[in-house]
């Protein structure tokens, strides 16, 4: 019987790569590993609606290289690079690190599975009817190159009072094919009726290596 996984962790190595890269002395392990989970709640708070999709943590002695991918890399620099001066500094202030920041600007947005997870939820929260937010969501993807597009909605779709799921998709999300480039992403939607979970797949083509 099949087992649903991960498509991102499943696909390490082969089509995806690590967004943590450390090496931990001998008893070291627990410790990086708090400073890491720790690094990533702080940067989640702070890019709340930023459009930050992934966060890729480089730690060595003394020092943590971090590489942000944006659709929106305006926000988090700011005019002159003031805003990320800001951001180094309150990092290096709570973690007594040396903190390296590089932001890079998501060149296809409506490919990145975690941003049209994050709108689809903002768009839940602002009640805009879910049909409309996922077929939109669909469609933009699908014109931005996408080979295939699945979304999962659960909860109490339209203030229903059973909660439900749906499943809206275009094109094909071959799952069990290791090489296929599938961006995975969830997002919860805090509506008035309670939490909706947001999955979304992007199939972009086979990696040939």
């Amino acid at each position: 019987m099949g087992q649903k996984v991960n498509p991102n962790s499943i696909r390490l190595g082969i089509t995806t790569d690590w967004k943590s890269k450390w090496f931990p002395k001998k008893g070291e392990y627990a410790k990086n590993l708090k400073i890491d989970l720790a690094i990533r709640d702080f940067l989640k708070k702070e890019f709340q609606n930023k459009g930050v999709s992934t966060i890729k943590i480089a730690m060595s002695t003394g020092k943590v290289e971090l590489d942000i991918d944006s659709a929106k890399p305006g926000l988090i620099i700011g005019q002159q690079g003031s805003k990320i001066e800001e951001l180094k500094g309150k990092l290096e202030k709570k973690f007594k690190l040396t903190f390296a920041i590089n932001v890079h600007e998501i060149a296809k947005v409506n490919l990145d599975a975690k941003i049209v997870a994050e709108n689809i939820a903002q768009q839940l929260e602002r009640r805009i009817s879910y049909r409309r937010c996922a077929k939109a969501a669909l469609e933009k993807a699908m014109e931005s190159g996408a080979k295939g597009v699945k979304v999962k909605l659960s909860g109490r779709l339209n203030g229903v009072d059973i909660a439900r799921k749906e499943f809206f998709s275009l094109g094909r999300v071959p799952l069990a094919t290791f090489r296929a480039d599938i961006d995975y992403a969830y997002e919860r939607a805090e509506t008035t009726y309670g939490t909706i979970g947001v999955k979304v797949w992007v199939y972009k083509g086979e990696v040939f290596a």
